[in-house]
């Protein structure tokens, strides 16, 4: 489990009232390798070490070079090659994006409230697994105690704040998007169809973990029906019926994560390239494994 460091004597200490602290601290609570501090007033975001801006990826310079050389040398030392650069980035991407949407997903899902994340207020150590945020504003819905906090802004019910949901991941998404797209080689409708499969994989994966899965697939439709741009496709999700009549829950992928370049016969189970029958034994498998 990765412990978060200790602040020295005299530090800036965390807000003393958040929104979204109880999620966060859930959050690693079920996935340790995910660790996320939120930054006092006045505390500089962590730099050096490790340490990247997600407005240092944005524009696409040397911190986006040096991100990417940690992929590029982890796919020679794990595969014995070396991957194209457009695979590089679209790994690059996922490493990064899918742990950042959880900022925001996981505070919606587990107590509905929507922090506004720009790229200019998140951090992110992708060694140890741990990111700073600093939230000066997020939605709520009109019962919620958080609502008196500063900061808040009350929407009416909740499908404006899943609208609010959708806007707070298209604000941190898009200049991310935006440094990452030249060198992955995709044009918008891709990046906004890889950026709609990190945003509802990731949360998936963490709702599995709370033992909320069903819910969370339930919401995620809700989330992205399939016509709310700038997303290009819907959550996706469909059931398949294994050999003895189980129920297999899976989803389609908007885009290929390009995996199969490094290894053609190991494609995910949510992958556009997998066909059903395959899909039927993965998950199979993966049951076996889990059980």
């Amino acid at each position: 489990m990765t412990v978060p460091a200790l602040l020295p004597s005299g530090a800036a200490r965390p807000p003393a009232a958040s929104a979204v602290a109880d999620s966060y601290a859930r959050l690693t609570e079920v996935f340790p390798s995910l660790v996320v501090r939120e930054l006092a007033e006045g505390e500089a975001a962590p730099r050096g070490g490790g340490w990247v801006g997600a407005d240092e990826l944005a524009a696409g310079g040397g911190a986006l070079d040096a991100f990417l050389a940690w992929d590029n040398a982890q796919v020679v030392r794990d595969y014995g090659q070396r991957a194209r650069p457009d695979v590089i980035a679209s790994f690059g991407l996922h490493r990064y994006a899918w742990p950042a949407c959880l900022l925001i997903t996981v505070p919606w899902f587990l107590h509905r409230r929507v922090p506004r994340t720009p790229v200019s207020q998140v951090a992110f150590q992708r060694v140890l697994g741990r990111m700073t945020v600093r939230v000066e504003e997020f939605a709520c819905l009109p019962d919620d105690p958080a609502a008196a906090l500063p900061g808040a802004r009350v929407v009416p019910d909740e499908e404006a704040l899943r609208a609010e949901a959708r806007d707070a991941l298209a604000e941190h998404l898009e200049p991310v998007l935006t440094g990452f797209g030249p060198r992955m080689r995709r044009r918008a409708h891709a990046l906004w169809g890889m950026a709609t499969d990190e945003i509802v994989e990731g949360l998936w994966y963490v709702a599995h973990l709370l033992g909320e899965e069903q819910r969370a697939m339930a919401e995620l439709e809700l989330l992205l029906p399939g016509a709310t741009a700038p997303y290009r496709a819907a959550a996706g999700f469909r059931e398949l019926t294994g050999p003895n009549g189980e129920s297999l829950p899976t989803r389609d992928r908007a885009t290929c994560c390009f995996f199969y370049t490094l290894r053609p016969e190991d494609t995910c189970t949510t992958c556009p390239r997998t066909c059903d029958a395959d899909r039927v034994q993965k998950l199979l498998a993966q049951a076996v494994t889990s059980a």
